[in-house]
């Protein structure tokens, strides 16, 4: 099994899925799991990491989605 890891932190479910399908649409497997904080982590195969923060980057605002992990 491939090590997931965090690319980004969404403020909500409408959020998370959100993302999810951003990155789903760029041919990158995503997965919503709730955060140690109370927010949503958006994870990604570790080897996808830096097209997944390209990807969300092109198609969302970046300081508005993407969290550093």
């Amino acid at each position: 099994m491939r090590e997931k890891v965090q690319v980004a932190v969404a403020g909500d479910v409408a959020e998370g899925e959100e993302m999810q399908a951003i990155l789903v649409a760029a041919g990158i497997d995503a997965e919503v799991q709730s955060g140690q904080d109370g927010g949503l982590s958006v994870l990604v195969a570790e080897e996808d990491l830096t097209a997944a923060r390209e990807a969300l980057e092109a198609l969302t605002e970046p300081d508005d989605l993407i969290a550093e992990p």
